[in-house]
């Protein structure tokens, strides 16, 4: 990793601690081998349990279903075109017979 990648990922985490100081939420950050190694593999067992993953680019979030029925959402500008480009498109036929996407409709006030 270069200096400038360091000191990069520095700033980031101190922006990052800070905002959620200042919500009275503390937070931790490591960047030391054997638990960012354990965090890696915590994070992939966690993904692991994923069975459906539902993309929306527009509003840059994905929201991942788990084997549990559990719902994870993950706010991240690029996270949904990856996802999306990787996952099936499910879709459905209309009356008329037409393939269109499913979408979700906001119930009418």
């Amino acid at each position: 990793m270069t200096e400038k990648s360091a000191d990069r990922i520095d700033e980031a985490t101190t922006r990052i601690l800070d905002l959620e100081a200042e919500l009275e939420a503390s937070g931790t950050m490591t960047r030391e081998a054997a638990a960012l190694a354990r965090a890696r593999t915590l994070l992939h067992e966690w993904v692991d349990s994923v069975t459906a993953v539902v993309a929306t680019p527009g509003v840059g979030r994905v929201v991942l279903i788990h084997e549990n029925g559990a719902e994870s959402r993950i706010a991240s500008p690029e996270l949904p075109f990856r996802s999306r480009s990787a996952a099936e498109t499910k879709r459905r036929t209309d009356p008329a017979g037409q393939c269109r996407r499913m979408t979700s409709r906001k119930a009418s006030p």
